[in-house]
């Protein structure tokens, strides 16, 4: 039913958003050193390799520039209308052409690079390559602002190693252990809606049993429960 689901809502949203991606090829030809669109491999089910499609928002050698595959907050090799596009996410529209495919699902564990994916332990690599990776997913939707989480000057890598990377495996297991049609189609509500509203908390009331965030993240991930860690604080220094 799933894969059912994925090849008709995608075709429906390539028909909906054909004249804005029509407008994004042109706009892009025009302005991101002429290329339109970024291949890069990931990580697949079953651990198997794919060419994720994405609209091309960074310098062509990004990869091999400044902190590699991670991001950063404010991050230089972002193209000028790149960073319009990733802000509202539209830069994972090609996708689309991965889930009709069937490389991807609309709903799964975010696909990782090689150098991500080999962070995590054999363990964890073993349980997120059980399901197809998806275009948004429970990772993705906590995770919608990761960007601004990795300052520069703060040790990213360290941050996005020891901090971010363990806690997105939690997430993804949980998405494991919780994947059906209510999860499918909920995380699908609630791409539209934080898409819309972008600063909202509506993943943790959706999905109310999803492990909890490292203390270090909790404010930044909108956590409605900060006040926990906050008030922990308080008590132990009282």
């Amino acid at each position: 039913m799933i894969r059912g689901l994925d090849l008709i809502i995608s075709c429906l949203l390539i028909v909906a958003f054909a004249p804005l991606m029509l407008v994004l090829i042109l706009l892009l030809r025009a302005t991101a050193e002429g290329e339109v669109f970024f291949r890069q491999s990931r990580i697949g089910k079953g651990g198997r390799s794919f060419a994720l499609l994405k609209y091309a928002t960074m310098l062509k050698d990004s990869p091999n520039l400044g902190s590699g595959t991670i991001t950063l907050k404010n991050d230089p090799r972002v193209l000028p209308v790149g960073r319009y596009l990733r802000a509202f996410k539209m830069d994972e529209l090609p996708q689309l052409y991965n889930v009709l495919r069937g490389e991807m699902s609309l709903v799964g564990p975010r696909p990782q690079t090689r150098r991500c994916f080999d962070t995590f332990s054999p363990l964890d690599q073993s349980i997120i390559t059980q399901a197809r990776p998806g275009l948004t997913g429970i990772g993705s939707l906590v995770f919608r602002n990761e960007e601004n989480l990795l300052d520069p000057d703060k040790d990213p890598v360290g941050l996005y190693k020891n901090v971010i990377m363990p806690y997105k495996a939690e997430l993804e297991y949980w998405y494991i252990r919780h994947q059906g049609l209510r999860t499918y189609l909920l995380c699908i509500f609630a791409t539209g809606w934080t898409a819309a509203f972008r600063k909202s908390s509506i993943v943790w009331y959706l999905f109310p049993t999803l492990p909890l965030p490292p203390s270090s993240l909790a404010n930044a991930l909108n956590w409605p429960g900060v006040k926990r860690y906050e008030g922990a604080s308080e008590g132990s220094a009282s």
